[in-house]
């Protein structure tokens, strides 16, 4: 079942035009916190998804350990090698803070890892980022790190969380979630339990849904699924394309918001679902044309150039050539 045609084309409001109308920057500045010893991948592939997508700029903010290897992945990417285990919160903040000052999305999680020093990290950035009102998508152990402090996030509705089948049960145990819950509710109740963040829970079936209830009196809920084909095997390194594509969305919300392009039509309420729908889809979508591909071997690599063709097919051609 297709996503409904009312949302792409509020989806499609988010979408700067390629008209020679934007500077450099206007069709939007993303970052991605990962990147330890162990995990180099998973951040660029969430960064190099971005620019495919057409985000202007791209950053890294990592371990310097992970440095040189994403460097080495892509001369595109704008790599800051600052989160050093030898460095304390209080000496990073500075700098940190500056690097978000310019930023319109922090995307944390792909390949952040556990390390004291690095969740330490990621939980200082999404506090910065927080007093920002900036947009946020956390994914993998950014998932983790929440779960082990709601009020990280709690009652920010600038947030947006995307959870596999595992990352989802453990969130759901530690928000008290009934596991008696029919499954397609259970999103709903998750980004109540946050206070309103949306909620991409990833499956067969991805189920997007924010619940901004504030009594048993005053219900706001939306939900939708994103039940389009993808491809027939899983990757690791997927659900890092799908987080880029999240945060790129976002990122344009940010400059449509600020005027940058469009009417100013659309409530900025509705940007996180958005750009949630926008990502799942588009990402189910370089899934399947991926594989169509190269069948088994499909790798995550071999997506990343998929990308312009799968936002063609979902959006129409006009959004890769431009608007006039």
């Amino acid at each position: 079942m297709p996503v409904p045609r009312h949302l792409v084309e509020q989806i499609k409001q988010l979408i700067p035009p390629l008209n020679g109308s934007l500077h450099k920057g206007q069709s939007g500045r993303v970052a991605v916190l990962g990147g330890a010893l162990d995990y180099t991948g998973a951040p660029y592939f969430a960064s190099m998804s971005s620019l495919r997508m057409g985000a202007d700029l791209a950053h890294v903010i990592c371990s310097p350990t992970a440095a040189g290897a994403i460097k080495s992945y892509a001369p595109d990417l704008i790599v800051h090698p600052i989160l050093r285990s030898d460095m304390s919160e209080d000496a990073l903040k500075p700098e940190l803070d500056s690097l978000l000052s310019r930023l319109h999305v922090l995307v944390v999680g792909p390949g952040l890892g556990r390390e004291v020093y690095m969740q330490n990290f990621a939980r200082l950035a999404v506090s910065l980022a927080r007093k920002r009102s900036m947009y946020l998508v956390l994914d993998a152990d950014a998932l983790w790190m929440v779960g082990q402090d709601l009020n990280l996030i709690k009652g920010y509705h600038k947030v947006v969380l995307t959870p596999n089948v595992m990352e989802f049960k453990r969130l759901s145990d530690q928000v008290h979630i009934d596991p008696k819950t029919p499954p397609k509710e259970q999103a709903s109740l998750m980004s109540k339990a946050f206070g309103g963040a949306t909620v991409l829970q990833k499956g067969p079936t991805d189920i997007i849904s924010v619940n901004t209830s504030t009594s048993d009196v005053k219900t706001e809920i939306e939900t939708v699924e994103v039940d389009i084909e993808g491809g027939l095997k899983r990757c690791g390194g997927q659900g890092d394309i799908l987080s880029g594509a999240v945060g790129t969305f976002l990122a344009w919300g940010k400059c449509y918001e600020d005027g940058a392009f469009g009417d100013g039509s659309l409530p900025s309420a509705r940007i996180p679902i958005l750009s949630a729908i926008g990502g799942s889809t588009l990402t189910r979508t370089v899934s399947r044309i991926a594989f169509a591909q190269n069948g088994r071997s499909v790798i995550t690599a071999d997506m990343i150039p998929s990308i312009g063709t799968a936002f063609a097919e979902i959006f129409g051609k006009e959004s890769q050539v431009g608007k006039l």
